[in-house]
């Protein structure tokens, strides 16, 4: 018998988006065409998800007031969850 996850929402930067319980910030935004995820203090330029892992700080996010990556955080519903520039911590 299959199993589906269970679908919940987040907010992103004030925007609803569908996700599944057990996926990551950083894959719900991305399959929501969610791109970019912050912008580089020093070029300007947009920065999304690189290693997947939490050590590259690309997927950085704000969630409870913290800076966290993205792909490190499971969703939960009703999530809020804010763009940030990587010096904003």
């Amino acid at each position: 018998m299959e199993r589906r996850a269970r679908a919940v929402t987040i907010t992103v930067d004030g925007r609803a988006i569908a996700a599944q319980l057990g996926d990551s910030v950083a894959a719900a935004m991305l399959a929501a065409g969610e791109q970019i995820f912050r912008t580089s203090p020093r070029a300007g330029t947009p920065r999304g998800p690189f290693c997947f892992m939490g050590s590259c700080q690309e997927c950085a996010v704000r969630i409870d007031g913290v800076v966290v990556p993205a792909c490190g955080v499971p969703v939960s519903d009703g999530l809020v969850v804010e763009r940030v520039a990587i010096d904003d911590r």
